[in-house]
């Protein structure tokens, strides 16, 4: 569009349709520019905004950022971008006078752009965008991405995670663990007798008791490195870093009762009167030459041997005894 073209048009008019702020200050801070947009937003009307010092026309005093970004264009031509992430409302500005009462501004993103004006004077354009329909809609991406995230490593039914986040977890675990050189603990807990039950008490039921222990469980973690997850029907295990033998055992026991305290009847069970259950574990501190299975195929035996030895009680295994060999052919076999 050349000069005589741009010339059918009033500039004021154009500068008033457009969906944003735009404000122009001179090299001495003065208002040339304070469009309708501005107006509406900062309640400051165009005869109180022209000739007026900018940094003065607000009533409310503005960020040093923000004014050190204008000195810049002014002084040294710098064009500046002040995005929302890092300035969100660097202006008083408001969608109502109920928002503004409330000190609620709209999210901004502000580009500052130096001008030279016909008479070589150097000027600053500020150009203010609402990217408050930006944020709301990050917002809601944000928070499907996260459900999505929840949904994949979460165990629908019993709400902790499900195996998939433990074998991630795992591998992140046994690496801090050979880094740090500390031990870890992996606990395999079965419930006893669960078939008898789903087929006595029926599957709302088993799916209501198996909720309950998955909570029991987690009710004993403690520090967020503790990580329960459901591995598969009636089984859970559980990975703790930086516990002695004796503090596993002890939290093992700790487990057991948890479950044992829910007072789940279970009249079908050989072990009890009420719902059980077995733990297998181990205890180690890993080596850059370990079987990243080893831990949790000893846990398992552990588990077989405590099913075997009468269940409702825990067994520890310690990581390469002979015998666990053995117990881990065996822990493949499904237990009644």
């Amino acid at each position: 569009m050349n000069t005589t073209e741009l010339g059918r048009f009033d500039v004021e008019a154009l500068c008033n349709a457009v969906n944003l702020g735009l404000i122009i200050v001179d090299a001495d801070g003065n208002i040339l520019l304070w469009n309708d947009w501005i107006i509406k937003r900062s309640a400051i009307g165009e005869a109180d905004a022209l000739n007026a010092q900018f940094a003065d026309v607000f009533s409310e005093q503005l960020s040093p950022a923000f004014l050190t970004a204008i000195k810049n264009g002014l002084t040294y031509g710098l064009p500046s971008v002040l995005s929302n992430a890092l300035h969100r409302s660097p202006l008083p500005l408001y969608d109502n006078a109920e928002m503004q009462q409330a000190g609620i501004r709209i999210h901004q993103s502000i580009t500052i752009t130096p001008l030279r004006c016909r008479l070589g004077e150097r000027c600053c354009l500020i150009q203010v965008a609402d990217s408050s329909t930006a944020i709301r809609r990050e917002k809601v991406l944000r928070s499907h991405s996260e459900t999505l995230r929840l949904e994949t490593i979460t165990d629908s039914m019993t709400g902790i995670y499900n195996r998939r986040f433990f074998d991630e977890h795992y591998k992140i675990a046994l690496a801090h663990a050979k880094r740090q050189s500390h031990p870890l603990s992996v606990f395999v807990v079965d419930v006893d007798h669960f078939k008898e039950y789903n087929d006595y008490y029926h599957h709302l039921a088993g799916d209501r008791a198996l909720r309950q222990v998955a909570a029991a469980l987690k009710s004993q973690l403690a520090r967020a490195t503790d990580v329960v997850a459901r591995y598969g029907g009636e089984e859970f295990v559980l990975i703790l870093p930086s516990l002695s033998t004796q503090s596993a055992a002890d939290f093992a026991e700790k487990l057991r009762c948890a479950v044992l305290d829910l007072a789940i009847p279970h009249s079908k069970s050989s072990v009890s009167d009420l719902l059980t259950v077995s733990i297998g574990f181990c205890t180690f501190v890993p080596n850059t030459d370990c079987d990243p299975c080893e831990l949790l195929h000893t846990a398992d035996a552990a588990l077989y041997r405590a099913k075997k030895n009468g269940r409702n009680q825990a067994v520890s295994f310690p990581l390469a005894r002979p015998e666990n060999k053995q117990m881990q052919v065996k822990s493949d076999l499904t237990l009644p």
